[in-house]
Order: structure tokens, then C-alpha cells, then sequence
């Protein structure tokens, strides 16, 4: 049998690997960090943070099947008495409710949103112009997306019904996510499958891994059109100012603090998860999508005024604190007219899949790179069992 080469060992790439090692394949994860887990990466020290806030959805199809091999592990979700905490700016106030136009809303199922016309709208023949905007608004804590209404209908609403679902779905692995990823990893390496870390492809690697057997490249799409040299694989993602910070524990904080005026969230994550900050400490993580021409310090400034009404004082209890800007990290947005499968396409030809949260594969954020790496393995391994033409070298291919 073929050898299967995976290129990522994050968690498009592990579900890949793991997939097909346990169909019997012969199986190598190529990793260019000394750390596995991609975006799933959590932050060494004491405060365990992720890259931007994460949660898994329980209803995703990762969900059943990491529990049915033992990867889950323990999750948790908001505490009834956290659940209370959840606050909403709404014409620069906080208010403990929502809208009763956003809650409309959230009741439309997503097959009666039109995947051609933009989400601001439809939704506006649905709960008025302000309920609209609202609901937009509330919505991109799933999207990391600065406009969420100027995007599909469908896939606006897909997204706002699953984040405000009651129960919630969102589930947090104890710990963050490395703790998923070291699992799957074991779960890997008891199947025979070769992890090796701190190993680069770059194009001229990749024709001899192909020679060898079909190569799934589980990376982002930026890294993977550089790797396979090949312009058309673009699509668009979110642009969010990421800010992380550790607090003196002080009674009455907020346990979330939802954006109405403008997209964004600042969410208190050991709400749930105490494992994730010192003892009398707390993490609070916000994402504030920015547009294309706002500076990240736009976006950080929007986070410090929801910190301000939602986690008084804050200022004065930091005691550690983290930006970034995720730019094309965010996974994959459809616009009006676009849906999951108008993205790139898994099968690239010549034995070479892609897997990752941007490409043709539906679900919501991690789900998509779930989704994406379960069929990735699957079609390289029916190309491993079949004679496959030989692949010219990658200089040649866009001549």
C-alpha cells in the first residue's frame, strides 16, 4: 500500500490521519512547528490561552466522532449561574436582554433564508431594518466577519440560530483545545502513524511525497496556494483584533459581553473552565472583526469599551495581557450567491486533497476542517489503491 502524507498536524490534518490509518493505511503527518495543533494550539504558562476564543458546537459531526474513539475528553459548558451574566450593548448601553426582534429571528429556520440575497435584506423583511442589524451583529461571534450582513442569507442564519441556541451548543474542551489535539495525536501514533514535527514542505518536497502516495495538505488556504503554487486557491475569511487578559477576580464581572452596536464579543472563559487561569484569576478573551482598511488598534480600542462596561475596573487588575490580529484565520465566508461547495475543491487532481477550514466542505468554523479532512482521507485512499499518472514537476504545471 501507498504511504498517505498529510501536511498539518492540526485538527483538519489529524482527522485526516487518523481516518486513514485506521482504514490501514500507511500514514506520515508532516508538521513545520516543534508543537502539533495548528490553530487548535493553547498557549503554554498560566493563563491557557487559545488563538482567539474557541468552542466546540455539539451538534457538529466532530462532536460524535471524537466521542465514539475517546478523543472528546471532558467539556464543559456556562454554568445556569454564569448564563445570567451575559450582557448586550445596544446603543452604547448595557442591557441584560436581548432584542425581541433578534430572538424572532433566531426561531427562522436557515432553509427559508435565500442563499442569493444578503442577510441584512432578508433579514429586514423578517424583523425590520434595527432587528436586522442587530441580528447581524450578534452573529459574528460565529463569523469573525466585520459586516456580517452584507453575506449570504443562508449562511448568516445557519450560524445565528446554532450560536444562540438554548441549551447552548458550545462545549469547551477542560483545559483548551491542546488537550483534543494531544489525543488525537496519541490516537495517531497508536495507529502506526508517523508524527514528524519541525518538518517544512516546501514545493520542491512535495513532488518526491507525491511520487510515494497521495498528499493531503491540511493547512491554511495562504499556506497551501504557496505550497502548490497555485493562485486559483483563494476565498474569502474574516479579519478580527484578538485580545487576551488576565484578571484580578473581582464579583459582578460579566460573564460575556455581546457587541449589538457593532460586531463583536469579550467573553470571561473561566466562567466555565477555572483550569484556564491562576487561582483568584480570570481569563477574559475578546474578537472584534475589523475591516480590511482598520488597524488593529481600531479593533482593540472597540474591545476596551466592552471591557469598560462589562468588567469595571479591568484596568487596574491586569495582570498579563495579549493582542494579535487574525487575518485569513477565521475560516471561510460565503457571500450572496456562494455556498460551501463553491468553494476550492477538496480533490486537486494528480492525488493531492486539500483539508482546512476554507475549503468545500460544509459546517460551521472547526467543523469544516472536520468535514473536509474525513473526505480528503477518503478520496486518498481510494486513490491509493489505484494506479495514479505521474505528476509533472510543480515548476512545469502553471507554465
Amino acid at each position: 500500500m501507498q504511504r498517505i502524507h498529510i501536511i498539518g498536524g492540526g485538527l483538519a490534518g489529524f482527522t485526516a490521519a487518523i481516518t486513514a490509518a485506521e482504514s490501514g493505511a500507511l500514514v506520515t503527518v508532516h508538521e513545520a512547528h516543534h508543537t502539533l495543533g495548528g490553530r487548535a494550539r493553547t498557549a503554554e504558562g498560566p493563563y491557557r490561552t487559545n488563538d482567539g476564543p474557541h468552542a466546540l458546537y455539539r451538534r457538529g459531526p466532530h462532536w460524535t466522532w471524537l466521542a465514539q474513539r475517546g478523543l472528546l475528553g471532558p467539556t464543559v459548558t456556562v454554568p445556569l449561574s454564569q448564563a445570567g451574566k451575559l450582557r448586550f450593548r445596544l446603543d452604547g448601553a448595557l442591557r441584560r436582554t436581548p432584542p425581541l426582534a433578534l430572538l424572532r429571528l433566531t426561531r427562522r429556520r436557515a432553509e427559508h433564508a435565500p442563499v442569493d440575497t444578503d442577510f441584512r435584506t432578508w433579514a429586514t423583511t423578517q424583523v425590520g431594518e434595527e432587528g436586522a442589524r442587530t441580528a447581524a451583529h450578534f452573529a459574528a461571534v460565529a463569523l469573525y466577519h466585520h459586516d456580517p450582513g452584507s453575506l449570504s442569507a443562508a449562511f448568516v442564519q445557519e450560524r445565528l440560530r446554532r450560536a444562540a441556541a438554548l441549551p447552548p451548543e458550545a462545549r469547551y474542551p477542560v483545559g483548551g483545545w491542546a488537550q483534543v489535539i494531544e489525543r488525537m495525536a496519541a490516537r495517531a501514533w497508536n495507529l502506526s502513524v508517523r508524527i514528524e514535527t519541525a518538518t517544512r514542505i516546501d514545493p520542491s518536497d512535495l513532488d518526491g511525497l507525491a511520487r510515494s502516495g497521495p498528499v493531503v495538505v491540511a493547512t491554511s488556504l495562504d499556506a497551501a496556494r504557496s505550497l502548490l503554487r497555485d493562485p486559483t486557491l483563494t476565498w474569502d475569511s474574516g479579519r478580527s483584533a484578538l485580545i487576551d487578559l488576565g484578571l484580578r477576580t473581582r464579583r459582578g464581572d460579566a460573564f460575556a459581553v455581546s457587541d449589538l452596536d457593532a460586531p463583536g464579543w469579550t467573553e470571561r472563559f473561566t466562567a466555565q473552565d477555572r483550569t484556564l487561569a491562576p487561582a483568584g484569576r480570570q481569563l477574559v478573551q475578546g474578537q472584534i472583526p475589523v475591516a480590511p482598511d482598520e488597524s488593529k488598534a481600531a479593533g482593540i480600542a472597540r474591545a476596551e469599551d466592552l471591557l469598560d462596561l462589562g468588567f469595571p475596573g479591568w484596568r487596574d487588575r491586569v495582570e498579563w495581557r495579549r493582542e494579535a490580529l487574525a487575518t485569513g484565520r477565521t475560516g471561510a465566508v460565503d457571500h450572496p450567491g456562494t455556498t460551501w461547495r463553491d468553494r476550492p475543491a477538496i480533490d486537486r487532481g494528480n492525488g493531492i486533497y486539500l483539508a482546512g477550514d476554507q475549503v468545500a466542505a460544509p459546517g460551521l468554523l472547526s467543523e469544516v476542517s472536520f468535514n473536509s479532512g474525513m473526505e480528503a482521507a477518503v478520496l486518498a485512499l481510494g486513490a491509493g489503491e489505484q494506479p495514479r499518472p505521474a505528476r509533472r514537476p510543480l515548476d512545469l504545471e502553471r507554465s
